[in-house]
């Protein structure tokens, strides 16, 4: 499986040298679980935005410090091809800012949340499991960074888990699009790195929950074996006539 990658921003310099940048980030963790995978990446960040929508197999969206609020053509461009993709039926993964900008381009609403940062680990029940969740788990629990959250769904949506602090964790959209809010790609070291590079935004207190958080068992391999299984379900009926 070719799987295109919609970089939406760079890991900060500081941090780059120890964890690497989010393509490296993400290859790293899924061929860590399909070695046959292959990755091409489009840095939409710097107006690179993909021209067809068939040159890779599924698409998959990375996180960002920006918000997809904010009023920047690369995040408009990449909108109105997230809503091509959903008119073609062509499999869609979004992560974090991803996640944000699949509800935004299919009607939904993303706000600021008066709930504040939520980082480190997040701990979320699963409340509703699709046929590609396997093993299934009662549970999801992943390392996130973001203080937007998606607060109104598009239209055919199904909310799979979530917590009371985010309570549209994962969603499925249709049949060929998912969105999560946490991001399985990032360890807790940079999870811990990144928290602290960004303390005086997040606030003191807290940056020290989030780093005691991290003391729990992430889910990011099983995020991404539903991920792999979701996108290769979403192919398969995609290619079946009618």
């Amino acid at each position: 499986m070719l799987i295109g990658l919609l970089q939406c921003d760079d890991v900060a310099p500081e941090l780059r040298g120890t964890h690497g940048n989010y393509p490296e980030m993400f290859e790293t963790l899924f061929k860590g679980v399909d070695p046959s995978l292959e990755f091409r990446v489009w840095r939409c960040l710097d107006g690179e935005i993909p021209d067809d929508i068939e040159a890779v197999d599924a698409w998959l969206t990375t996180g960002s410090k920006l918000g997809v609020n904010d009023d920047l053509a690369w995040i408009r461009e990449l909108e109105t091809f997230i809503r091509q993709l959903w008119e073609a039926g062509k499999p869609l993964v979004g992560i974090c800012f991803g996640h944000q900008l699949i509800a935004r381009a299919l009607g939904g609403e993303v706000v600021k949340s008066p709930r504040g940062w939520g980082v480190g680990l997040s701990f979320n029940r699963v409340t509703d499991r699709a046929e590609w969740m396997t093993p299934p788990r009662t549970t999801l629990d992943l390392v996130v960074s973001h203080q937007d959250q998606v607060e109104r769904l598009p239209p055919e949506t199904r909310v799979l888990a979530g917590s009371d602090f985010c309570p549209y964790y994962l969603m499925q959209v249709g049949e060929h699009f998912l969105g999560v809010q946490g991001h399985p790609e990032f360890s807790p070291a940079y999870s811990r790195d990144l928290m602290a590079l960004r303390r005086s935004l997040v606030g003191e207190q807290r940056v020290r929950e989030g780093v005691a958080s991290l003391e729990a068992e992430v889910d990011d391999t099983l995020m991404v074996r539903w991920i792999l299984d979701f996108m290769r379900r979403a192919i398969a009926a995609r290619r079946v006539p009618g």
